[in-house]
């Protein structure tokens, strides 16, 4: 026991000794996570019928970023550029009827999108003692969405040739926690999108002349994302 103590006791004293990085008043760093997406899906209508019950998949998705740290005192500003592979599958029961003789028929939209975000984050040090930290921090967070990258899927629908169209740009608030010993560090974040992403759903439609139309499909939907990272300050 004797033993233990001295050895606790010598690496406390030893991480004690170490720079803490935001001591600094600028700092870099980088980081890689993982995140775990899913869709608010306020508005859902095919041919004017209202799609209300619908399940959520989620799927993991990562990530990478880089970013700089302004430390005044126990406040920091944290500006970060990241790029995001984001995944999410929805499904819902096409026929909307729970009755038990009716048998139920699903349709799922599979989508990984590509994005490069950009957040700025306000952040406060709970703990900054020693070579131990523990901050929260909240802000916003500008996206942009790569189309030419994403993949969007609608399998099991009815209507053929469906195509979607996102927002480039889109806003998101961000809310955490992060902790670090001397330079390493990880974090734990909620997103919450604050507008809908989806600009239009089109599917072709074939016309009573035999020609081919193009009719929409009502879709809104928000990101709700969970991330987590691990990284290195300098």
């Amino acid at each position: 026991m004797l033993l233990v103590c001295i050895l606790t006791y010598a690496q406390g004293s030893s991480l004690d000794k170490v720079e803490r990085p935001n001591n600094r008043k600028i700092n870099f760093g980088i980081k890689a996570g993982f995140n775990s997406s899913m869709f608010l899906v306020s508005d859902f209508k095919i041919k004017d019928v209202t799609i209300d019950e619908i399940q959520n998949n989620y799927k993991l998705g990562y990530f990478g970023a880089l970013f700089m740290r302004f430390n005044m005192k126990k406040h920091f500003i944290q500006p970060e550029v990241s790029y995001n592979i984001s995944k999410c599958e929805i499904t819902f029961d096409k026929l909307g009827s729970q009755h038990p003789d009716i048998e139920p028929d699903y349709a799922s939209v599979n989508s990984t999108i590509h994005s490069i975000d950009f957040p700025v984050l306000y952040g406060y040090n709970v703990v900054k003692q020693g070579a131990y930290g523990m901050s929260v921090f909240i802000g916003p967070k500008l996206r942009y969405i790569w189309g030419k990258k994403n993949e969007i899927t609608f399998e099991n629908f009815d209507q053929k040739g469906m195509h979607e169209r996102l927002y480039p740009f889109n806003l998101c608030a961000v809310v955490g926690v992060g902790v670090n010993i001397s330079r390493i560090f990880f974090d734990f974040r909620y997103e919450q999108g604050l507008h809908n992403i989806s600009k239009s759903v089109t599917y072709d439609n074939i016309n009573p002349d035999g020609s081919i139309g193009v009719s929409n499909i009502t879709f809104h939907r928000r990101d709700q994302v969970l991330s987590f990272s691990l990284g290195v300050i300098f």
